[in-house]
């Protein structure tokens, strides 16, 4: 197996067994769903066999698929973002759209078992790159009652990717190893989160705040905080089903499917920091 050239994902630690990790029980962000865009739940596949024509996936291939990825969105984003900025009329739109392709796209990949699809991988990266740029805009600018400007999205996309490299390093160290009970722990506080957002945005319906979940409260700022935590969290379960899947020699192709698991774990957690911040500026 050829290692990798980058040295933050080299030397990702080994674990027993050689059999691979299907995305049903080391599941790149599992289950994840907020009330902005959906989460893939990694179903059950069939082994991976690797023909003569196939080439064992790598480490390389995943930091290069996931590099390609985040790097679509990142331009869809500021496209999105500049656009928006040009013309406020444009921001629900872009938020709504943007939001609404990504979960379709999440539930074609997730139910169609074409997570390593290239086509819908990226397709998924830029439309939530318009929908986070559109909705950066609409968090930071005092237009839509935000305030914080570019300061406040690039303490947001610091903090994403502090919590993302601080995981990396607990994964790679072993401080905090996978198994089926912290996996189970995990995927239990997923779907917590979604009954809660989901009675929030009902109850929000009839009554000014809903549940109070988002309104910028002091039980807001708790709930945002848990999420943070839990998609901290679903960063190990993304790495573990990364390194078994090289373990079994899977196919090339299934990085796609790795790299569209930290996208939306990624995805989610800017979003849960921007909101937290914005609580934190609006004060």
């Amino acid at each position: 197996m050829r290692t990798t050239s980058n040295p933050v994902f080299r030397n990702l630690p080994k674990q027993e067994g050689s059999g691979y990790a299907s995305f049903g029980s080391a599941a790149a962000g599992a289950g994840q769903m907020t009330q902005q865009f959906g989460q893939p739940q990694y179903t059950q596949a069939e082994p991976y066999t690797t023909g003569p024509a196939q080439r064992a996936m790598t480490i390389d291939d995943v930091v290069t698929k996931t590099g390609i990825t985040l790097g679509v969105l990142t331009v869809a984003a500021i496209i999105s973002y500049v656009l928006v900025n040009s013309n406020v009329d444009l921001a629900a739109p872009f938020v709504i759209g943007g939001g609404l392709i990504g979960l379709v796209l999440v539930l074609v990949a997730t139910f169609g078992r074409k997570m390593d699809n290239p086509a819908i991988v990226l397709a998924y990266a830029a439309a939530e790159g318009v929908f986070l740029g559109a909705l950066s805009f609409m968090f930071t600018d005092i237009t839509f009652g935000g305030t914080g400007g570019s300061t406040l999205i690039a303490q947001a996309v610091l903090g994403t990717f502090g919590v993302f490299f601080g995981m990396l390093v607990v994964y790679k160290t072993g401080a905090i190893r996978v198994t089926p009970r912290l996996t189970r722990m995990i995927i239990g506080a997923l779907i917590g989160i979604v009954v809660l957002s989901l009675g929030n945005l009902i109850a929000s319906f009839f009554t000014p705040g809903g549940l109070g979940l988002r309104d910028g409260g002091g039980l807001a700022i708790v709930f945002s905080l848990v999420c943070i935590g839990i998609a901290a969290f679903s960063f190990l379960l993304d790495f573990d089903a990364a390194d078994q899947l090289i373990r079994a020699q899977a196919p090339e192709k299934a990085a796609w499917g790795v790299a569209f698991g930290l996208t939306v774990t990624l995805v989610w957690l800017y979003v849960e920091i921007l909101r937290l911040l914005s609580y934190f500026n609006s004060d």
